[in-house]
C-alpha cells in the first residue's frame, strides 16, 4: 500500500507560461499523471496564445477539469460550443479552440489534459 502524498499547486513542480504573458499552467506530477492549474488571463485565446507552442491547428488535448473562477468559451471542431464558469465540471475532447470571456481571469483545475499542454 502506498502512503499519503501531499503536493501543492502553490509550489508547482513545473510552470509553463503562455505566449504574450497571457497566463500559465502550474503542474504537479502524480503517479497517475499530471494535475494542473491553468490561469488564463482576460484576452487569452488558445489559437493565439498556445497554438504557436502546440503546433497544431486546434487544441488536441483531452481535458477533464473544474472551473474555479472566470469564464471560458469552448468551440469544438464540429461546431459544438459551450461556456463554462465557476463551479462547472468540464469534459472536453480533443479538437477545439477556447477563449476567456469577460475581464476576469479564468482558473481551471485539470487532471487529465495539462500533462503535455503548452509544453515547449
Amino acid at each position: 500500500m502506498s502512503g499519503l502524498v501531499r503536493m501543492s499547486l502553490d509550489a508547482p513542480e513545473e510552470v509553463r507560461p503562455f505566449e504574450e504573458g497571457s497566463g500559465k499552467v502550474e503542474l504537479v506530477n502524480l503517479a497517475g499523471g499530471g494535475v494542473g492549474r491553468g490561469t488564463f488571463e482576460p484576452g487569452w485565446r488558445w489559437s493565439r496564445h498556445v497554438r504557436p507552442i502546440a503546433g497544431t491547428g486546434t487544441c488536441q488535448a483531452s481535458h477533464v477539469g473544474y472551473v474555479l473562477s472566470g469564464r471560458m468559451r469552448i468551440v469544438m471542431d464540429d461546431g459544438q460550443e459551450d461556456e463554462f464558469g465557476p463551479g462547472d465540471f468540464m469534459v472536453c475532447p480533443p479538437g477545439h479552440d477556447a477563449w476567456v470571456v469577460g475581464d476576469e481571469a479564468c482558473v481551471v483545475i485539470d487532471w487529465q489534459g495539462f500533462a503535455d499542454y503548452a509544453k515547449r
